[in-house]
């Protein structure tokens, strides 16, 4: 029989519903995964072994009547630690928030889910705030790749990257201000979506402001649809998001890819230097949409690199986080976060308001390029995971974790939904991740063709053996 951690959701749901196994069998062998692989990766902030164990009998109790919850009933979950979570304190890979305090509130997405009975195994490592591309932080130490310990998990949902990379849960919620679902994901060797701004409610809102998107990160597109459609309930909370999606994500994901216009675009133009493995894994998995009857064409979106728009915006949001902060707290932060907070105070509003016109224009630019062509696919990052406890790849030249993830955080600007899919590893045997995105409003466009990448074999990788 398959270990159960080995399971997706969609099956261990399916499994319930037929009396195969219990919710309390699934729950506990995550747990005991989460306890074998965090000596190595780093995975958690923290375990709940108790609640979670109640949990599953409680969901095992529905079961056994015929009355599921909800569509995750009894499924374990993990949530990052930058998401309110009731119960416990969210303090956000810092070492300046006090655990004390009431932590009586769920975020929307967590409040979602718990509705629909998923059992929380625990939270999951962030870098402080969740400020850059990696995951590493004072508070929590550093978190490793599932595929090659020595090497980062990416960020800054690396820690739920590694869990579900390595069975400790098939499903976890992760946040992405600039590509923080999707970097982690592509080098962990998962899948990830960043729904479009405000398919998933989000509160508190945050100081990133519009960049920030909550996102499922999973085993597969199914199981993403399937998150997508518990997490992307309305909460009256968040007064940006958007009203209910009008269908379900998980019925959607049929009907394959045949017509569908596909724009390759291996480089942006020839704007960002892609490694020879990640390209040719990524034009296999092109290929494999070109088998699958999608029209393929190799045309690159009409705009030069962002970054120094996205850096006014990303590090005024990172300055707003830490503004209430003495001096003696100021001492506590990651000392890069520290150096962008001081180059996000000497922006003025024009300044921000400058940026916020390159976004717009970007965003139109990318509107008019999704009349021609209904997704555009690129690499997801240029490069493999690289030495783990460093923000840039060692020798890189690259100042910021922006330097090397310049196919991510163009569309967190435009807010349009983008997905990461395994496609295959480089010459070290590290995971290769595709981009998908669609024009805002599409997401199911997104799932149904990273759907079609799996259910044809294209998509996934063998799992870590650690």
């Amino acid at each position: 029989m398959t270990e159960l951690t080995e399971l997706t959701a969609v099956r261990l749901v399916e499994g319930y519903r037929k009396g195969e196994f219990s919710p309390v069998d699934a729950v506990r062998a995550a747990l005991r995964r989460a306890e074998e692989i965090q000596p190595a990766v780093n995975a958690f902030v923290r375990l709940d072994e108790e609640a979670a164990l109640a949990q599953a009998r409680d969901s095992a109790e529905r079961w056994r009547r015929g009355e599921p919850a909800g569509l995750v009933d009894g499924v374990p979950v993990s949530v990052k630690d930058i998401l309110l979570m009731r119960g416990g304190p969210t303090l956000k890979g810092s070492r300046t928030i006090s655990p004390q305090g009431r932590w009586d509130e769920d975020a929307p997405s967590v409040a979602r889910l718990r509705e629909h009975g998923a059992v929380f195994l625990g939270r999951t490592t962030t870098p402080e705030f969740g400020w850059k591309g990696v995951t590493d932080s004072p508070a929590t130490g550093v978190t490793r790749n599932p595929y090659d310990p020595s090497r980062t998990s990416g960020g800054s949902s690396g820690g739920s990257a590694a869990a579900v990379a390595l069975g400790a849960g098939p499903l976890s919620l992760g946040t992405d201000g600039g590509g923080s679902v999707r970097i982690p994901a592509s080098f962990c060797g998962v899948f990830a979506l960043k729904p479009t701004y405000g398919r998933v409610p989000l509160y508190p809102a945050s100081a990133f402001g519009t960049l920030a998107h909550v996102g499922p990160m999973t085993r597969d597109a199914a199981d993403a649809a399937l998150m997508l459609d518990v997490v992307s309930g309305p909460d009256t909370r968040d007064w940006s998001g958007l009203g209910p999606a009008g269908g379900s994500y998980a019925d959607a994901l049929g009907g394959g890819v045949r017509g569908l216009r596909v724009a390759y675009s291996p480089s942006l133009g020839g704007q960002v230097a892609v490694r020879p493995g990640v390209a040719a894994a990524v034009r296999r998995g092109v290929e494999g949409l070109a088998s699958l009857g999608a029209y393929v064409e190799e045309a690159d979106p009409d705009f030069t690199d962002p970054v120094e728009a996205f850096h006014v915006l990303w590090f005024s949001g990172a300055a707003r986080v830490t503004q209430r902060l003495g001096p003696h707290q100021r001492e506590l932060l990651d000392p890069g976060l520290r150096e962008i907070c001081g180059l996000g105070t000497r922006f003025g509003a024009l300044d921000y308001l400058a940026a916020v016109d390159v976004r717009m224009e970007l965003g139109r630019r990318m509107g008019r390029f999704h009349d021609t062509y209904d997704v555009l696919v690129t690499p997801t990052m240029p490069i493999t995971a690289f030495e783990a406890g460093a923000e840039v790849p060692r020798g890189s030249g690259h100042r910021r974790w922006t330097g090397w993830t310049p196919f991510t955080y163009p569309f967190n600007m435009t807010q349009q939904p983008a997905a990461t899919v395994p496609v295959g590893v480089d010459e070290d045997g590290l995971p290769v991740g595709l981009q998908i995105v669609a024009a805002r409003h599409d997401d199911a466009v997104v799932l149904r063709t990273a759907h079609a990448l799996y259910s044809a074999g294209v998509g996934g990788v063998a799992p870590p053996r650690l």
